[in-house]
């Protein structure tokens, strides 16, 4: 298990991170029960290490005007790896697909996407998605309302196996 691999301090200082990434160093120190230097420190090492992939503000799309969120369960003609990897890298240029998540089963991809408005995000479908090279099928479903976003991972559950496992 890769999380078994830190200790519990560094564990502590990215729970901490992932609940409130803008608090001071020292502030952290103290929340996990250290000094601020190897505090500092052992952030650095997690950042280098990549379980740190960087900081952002979590914006309200509503608030800035993106009223709508749309699921799109995408279908391809061909599951060749590099027919997967080129539609994984349009998924990257296109502003409206904020998640892309190849899966296994009857979709190939499921996008996340966010649009000012149903005219935009049916623009965007019409014009990008469904006309993209290798696309067999789309379906989407709009979002009503949003019951649970929670980011990054539950670090009580890694606790509780490591402790069971110890």
């Amino acid at each position: 298990m890769a999380g078994a691999k830190l200790d519990p301090i560094d564990r502590m200082i990215l729970a901490e991170l992932q609940a409130d990434g803008r608090m001071t160093n020292v502030e952290l120190a103290k929340r996990v029960g250290i000094s601020a230097p190897p505090c500092l420190r052992r952030v650095r090492t997690l950042e280098e290490q990549g379980y740190i992939r960087g900081y952002h503000a979590e914006v309200d799309p509503r608030l800035l005007g993106f009223e709508v969120q749309v699921f799109a369960m995408v279908g391809l003609h061909s599951q060749a790896e590099a027919d997967l990897s080129a539609f994984e890298r349009r998924c990257r240029e296109w502003p409206l697909v904020r998640e892309c998540h190849m899966l296994n089963g009857e979709i190939d991809f499921i996008l996340k996407c966010v649009a000012p408005d149903l005219s935009t995000f049916q623009n965007f479908l019409t014009e990008d998605l469904t006309a993209a090279e290798n696309v067999a099928s789309v379906k989407t479903s709009l979002v009503i309302r949003g019951a649970k976003d929670d980011p990054g991972v539950p670090f009580e559950v890694l606790e509780a196996r490591l402790a069971q496992s110890a």
